[in-house]
């Protein structure tokens, strides 16, 4: 490249992050050259030995600087999850213009056979490797904090009792798990309510593990697990008492949100409830490119106003609505902590590529979290007017003697 030519690209990286933080960060160029952005004391650094070319940024550029970091074409030094809160606060960063859906088309039905590619892609990458980071439950979704001190382990025994809770379980009643993970809810459920749990999921791995815990705690007469999609729970002529699913609807996409719903409202009895625990966003918006194409390939994010008018449409009833944003942002937290404390094993399961896009994963969702229009909600929906529940939310926050 000629001197010309390196100093037209360095002029272009300079216009082209100038509105990226809002903070004052260096550029650090491949020739040691540095260029500092904003005022005062810089916060971080980037530095460049490749930048993406002007068609992939223009195209989408959280994907394209994603790349060029996973691949090591840029380097961010300094604390990532606060970089990526300094980009997200900054209104106007190009990195913050989220596209508002405007063509339903382009959210085209997912398949069966689809999904499960979609889930072994996250899910089946290995139990040892979740093993390493989340905590001894495999609890793979936003835990539930009571105090500032409460460990992982602690919160996310919080939220299972705290789900459980809300659905005012009887013992002999039955339980439908969708998208049951690696089965400790659905196995917390029948020790301490003696209900009867059906735990489904796609994944082989997930599916492997809770099996093993189930014989472990001599549970195979209340509780079974089995690969099964959603979309057969209408044709299979099972009913359930109760309904929970936890970070699963995020899995379905737009185009079958409605049906994920339809299939809920088959199974359930009458004045029935549902619990529905997943991620939402503010408005109805795409999913980013790199979380679609490198986390979760076919999943969207539903804002909460969609999931509560499909719910009514069908006519279930909304009892109670939680949100958890704050939560989530402490659980990512723990766990990008536990997933670098864990870095020398990680390194004989993955190549550098792989580990910095779990880094820049796990560090841009704690990020979002604290600071982005997305959300964790946890809504209680009865199917008919349920006149049953406690009337006030007291008998969710009581100690019992079980």
């Amino acid at each position: 490249m000629t001197t010309i030519a390196k100093t037209i690209d360095k002029v272009l990286i300079k216009t082209f992050l100038k509105n990226l933080s809002d903070q004052t960060f260096t550029l650090v160029f491949w020739d040691k050259e540095t260029y500092k952005i904003g005022e005062g004391e810089s916060k971080f650094e980037i530095i460049i030995h490749n930048f993406p070319k002007k068609k992939a940024l223009l195209a989408d550029p959280s994907t394209a600087l994603a790349e060029a970091y996973m691949v090591g074409d840029i380097e961010l030094v300094g604390n990532l999850q606060e970089i990526m809160e300094s980009i997200i606060r900054n209104k106007n960063s190009f990195m913050n213009e989220s596209k508002l859906l405007t063509m339903l088309g382009k959210y085209k039905s997912v398949g069966k056979r689809k999904s499960e590619r979609n889930i072994a892609h996250h899910y089946d990458i290995g139990n040892d490797f979740y093993a390493l980071w989340l905590d001894s439950t495999m609890s793979y979704s936003c835990a539930y904090f009571k105090t500032e001190s409460d460990s992982l382990h602690e919160a996310q025994m919080n939220k299972i009792h705290h789900i459980l809770k809300k659905l005012n379980l009887k013992g002999g009643q039955t339980l439908l798990d969708i998208g049951c993970g690696w089965g400790y809810l659905a196995i917390e459920a029948a020790k301490k309510y003696k209900v009867k749990v059906l735990g489904i999921t796609l994944s082989k791995e997930q599916l492997k593990k809770g099996e093993e815990r189930i014989k472990d705690e001599g549970l195979q007469d209340l509780v079974t697990l089995k690969l099964m999609d959603y979309r057969d729970l209408e044709k299979s002529g099972l009913k359930f008492d109760r309904v929970v699913s936890v970070g699963m609807a995020e899995h379905v996409g737009k185009a079958n949100l409605s049906l994920y719903f339809k299939n809920v409202n088959a199974v359930l009895q009458e004045t029935g409830l549902f619990l529905l625990h997943n991620i939402t966003n503010m408005l109805e918006t795409e999913v980013d490119g790199f979380i679609s194409k490198y986390i979760f390939p076919g999943g969207y994010i539903p804002s909460l106003r969609e999931e509560l008018y499909i719910a009514a449409d069908l006519g279930f009833h909304t009892m109670d609505i939680e949100s958890l944003r704050l939560h989530y942002m402490k659980t990512l937290m723990h766990w990008a902590e536990r997933f670098e404390g864990s870095m020398d094993k990680i390194k004989t399961m993955f190549d550098s590529e792989f580990i910095r896009m779990w880094r820049l994963y796990l560090n841009a969702c704690a990020a979002a979290f604290h600071y982005a229009k997305v959300d964790v909600h946890q809504i209680l929906i009865s199917k008919g007017a349920n006149n049953q529940l406690p009337l006030t939310r007291q008998y969710i926050y009581e100690i019992d003697a079980r």
